[in-house]
């Protein structure tokens, strides 16, 4: 294609732009997952925050070129949404998708929320409010139910808080199912007052307003830092503005659902370092949870777990600083024998493994990369 100054340049295996929706009755009702990638490649799954979609919380680090040719050329993506958060009108949701050799495709320069905005319609219709409530245990029985229905093992977990909760639950119940955790801004503890007054401010705003305009801007806080969603002088950015007309499509009710799920959740501490797998952590230094990851860390098995603090960030890193993930991700999978495709080599699949490669190599200095926006924190003084 002739190269145009309205499109983007993007290098890797595969970008698709849509995948296959699935509806899988489990015994806590209906979930829908979505499938990207090659089923023959390790699963990775991922559960998003309070109110949102796949959409919405991981489209910023799936447009992201680099952590795309990362995670698609390594794993087959399932995004399971929970009950009530699901795209709707997606009977045909394999629009298209871009496949990368050695030449260059160029996608229109619309951000990823845009772009998702302009092939799909969103909200999913209400659940009837005579179906049982399900627990934050019961979502993360739902999870082992997926697995089962496409025949998965163990999978990789990328969860955002309150979906960073429901996974490292899973893990903790099911911990043959797990070979890893990436958990952004997560949480463990029990709902702290303060926390639980705020989520009750939200169920009350929920049940008599609806999204309201004050609701969307508390769940705005709880994604985004104070440096994208603006103020007098300075306007919000395109993310905060795209998520608040996606937070436009959800059902109140469904929404209110899942608040009350995860403002009820007990505290799981004492079974972290019960967890056999790896944990990244990530968090944004301005996340309102962001105390809650320091004190996840500190209790899991520090030779198997690290935390990633992104600065000017909110909880949201996926969607605020996608690229802040990337090289510490990278790392993280070495410890699995994954990597990032080598263009300089005829096979994708070249052996490329951490014990064959100088140290000085995978040094950020020589590999063109500066760190300094994150700081990573391996261990913890308690």
């Amino acid at each position: 294609m002739a190269e145009s100054n309205d499109s983007v340049s993007v290098d890797m295996e595969k970008i698709y732009l849509g995948g296959k929706e699935h509806h899988i009755q489990t015994g806590c009702g209906s979930v829908s997952v979505i499938v990207y990638g090659d089923h023959d490649k390790p699963a990775l799954i991922t559960y998003p925050d309070l109110a949102l979609n796949y959409m919405s919380c991981f489209q910023g680090l799936f447009f992201c070129p680099e952590a795309a040719s990362l995670l698609l050329h390594n794993f087959c993506i399932y995004h399971i949404s929970p009950p009530g958060h699901e795209v709707c009108n997606s009977t045909d949701l394999n629009l298209f998708f871009i496949e990368f050799r050695t030449e260059y495709y160029y996608l229109p320069s619309l951000s990823p929320l845009e772009l998702q905005q302009e092939f799909l319609q969103l909200g999913a219709a209400a659940i009837c409010n005579d179906y049982p409530i399900p627990s934050a245990e019961d979502l993360a029985d739902q999870i082992v139910e997926v697995l089962n229905y496409f025949g998965l093992g163990a999978v990789m977990c990328m969860g955002v808080t309150a979906g960073a909760y429901i996974l490292t639950l899973f893990a903790m119940k099911y911990r043959e199912r797990v070979v890893g955790l990436i958990l952004v801004s997560p949480v463990c503890k029990a709902p702290s007052w303060t926390e639980w007054f705020y989520n009750k401010v939200m169920s009350n705003l929920l049940s008599f307003y609806g999204m309201c305009g004050l609701l969307k801007e508390c769940l705005l806080q709880r994604y985004f830092s104070k440096e994208v969603r603006g103020n007098v002088e300075v306007p919000e950015s395109e993310i905060v503005q795209a998520c608040r007309k996606l937070l436009d499509e959800r059902k109140k009710t469904n929404v209110l659902r899942f608040l009350q799920a995860i403002n009820e959740r007990p505290d799981i501490t004492e079974g972290l370092k019960r967890l056999n797998c790896r944990t990244l952590i990530f968090v944004g230094e301005s996340s309102p949870f962001h105390s809650e990851a320091l004190h996840m860390t500190s209790k899991l098995d520090r030779r198997f777990s690290a935390l990633v603090e992104v600065q000017a960030c909110g909880s949201m890193v996926t969607e605020e600083q996608p690229h802040a993930m990337l090289i510490p991700m990278e790392y993280f999978f070495m410890g699995y024998g994954l990597y990032r495709p080598c263009h300089f080599s005829e096979s994708p699949r070249s052996p490329l493994s951490p014990s064959c490669i100088s140290p000085e190599l995978l040094s950020p200095e020589s590999m063109g990369l500066k760190l300094k926006p994150i700081k990573t924190r391996v261990s913890l003084q308690v």
